[in-house]
């Protein structure tokens, strides 16, 4: 997307410096327990999966049970939906109703999901949706849902992110529980402008949003009540109503392959719903996907291994790093 010439809106700002995530900040931000069985590691459901891109709910699926979601439900397509429970036999399946070329329809499946939502710890939306005015569609309607005692996280990835430069007004049903994982290009269409220095767009997105954003390797929150960004570290937080910044430190050019952002977005989910902060949630999802890109790229090359293989990588990194 081009700005056309025009300035943009963080021109002349000096960017915040980002806290780097390494191993060390995370083992001093450790992730909750496993509790005493799976209802203590919460519950993920993950709404997308078109018929014609059934996969990608499965890979965030996966990752979400990789990363240690003690439950796991998948909405999708009805057309797809006995496929993708016998495929993963571990998650329930819902079905959805579809349009007539197999597109989830975005009214009618709000509807249905109503309750499935109310009852989960964190709700993934977007693998695999494949029509933006659906897509914009189902958001209004879950926007509406009740959101009940504990309210889930709302973790928006893929075609559900271009919906929300429409909805931006209408999105405080979901204030203070929504991460975003945009990439580069879903940044610009959110921003209305190229995302072309991340370490000052993604604060930026931060902000628009009000939302927990990870993209490319950089993490940003929005700023902490009273205008005071507070770490969530444990360190001091800096002056000015700005979000709090970190980025990634590991990481391979071969993430870059079909289906790993719905690894990543489905990581964020399943550490999200086992009680994690969204900043934490997202610092720890993306450091683990970056991770095990790079122990793949070292044992198989750097290029050629799949979004599947990553989350075999997942449960390791964890206990490497304690958690």
């Amino acid at each position: 997307m081009s700005t056309h010439g025009k300035p943009h809106p963080g021109a002349g700002r000096e960017p915040v410096r980002p806290e780097p995530v390494t191993p060390t900040l995370l083992r001093d931000w450790p992730l909750p327990g496993g509790g005493s069985g799976k209802d203590d590691r919460g519950s993920v459901l993950v709404i997308g999966g078109a018929r014609m891109t059934p996969g990608a709910a499965l890979l965030a699926g996966v990752a979400a049970l990789r990363s240690g979601a003690g439950r796991l439900t998948l909405a999708v397509a009805e057309s797809v939906a006995v496929q993708l429970a016998v495929a993963l036999p571990e998650a329930g399946v819902l079905r959805l109703p579809e349009t007539a070329s197999g597109t989830v329809k975005g009214s009618s499946a709000a509807a249905v999901l109503a309750a499935p939502v109310e009852a989960a710890d964190a709700v993934l939306i977007g693998p695999g949706l494949d029509d933006k005015d659906e897509a914009t569609a189902l958001l209004r309607g879950l926007l509406k849902v009740p959101a009940g005692k504990h309210p889930p996280a709302i973790i928006l990835d893929a075609f559900a992110l271009g919906s929300l430069p429409e909805l931006a007004g209408e999105l405080g049903p979901w204030e203070g529980r929504l991460i975003l994982t945009p990439n580069v290009a879903e940044a610009g269409i959110l921003l209305g402008h190229d995302a072309a220095e991340l370490v000052r767009d993604v604060p930026e997105l931060a902000e628009k949003y009000g939302a927990v954003v990870s993209c490319q390797g950089v993490i940003a929150r929005p700023g902490g009540a009273g205008g005071r960004a507070v770490s969530e570290t444990g360190g001091g937080g800096a002056g000015g109503a700005r979000a709090s910044l970190w980025e990634i430190t590991t990481g391979h050019s071969g993430l870059g392959t079909s289906g790993s952002g719905d690894v990543l977005s489905g990581t964020i989910a399943g550490l999200r719903a086992r009680g994690t902060t969204d900043a934490q949630a997202a610092c720890w999802g993306t450091h683990l996907h970056a991770a095990a890109g790079d122990r793949l790229a070292s044992r198989l090359g750097g290029l050629g291994y799949l979004a599947r293989e990553l989350t075999e990588e997942l449960p390791p990194l964890m206990m490497e790093l304690g958690s």
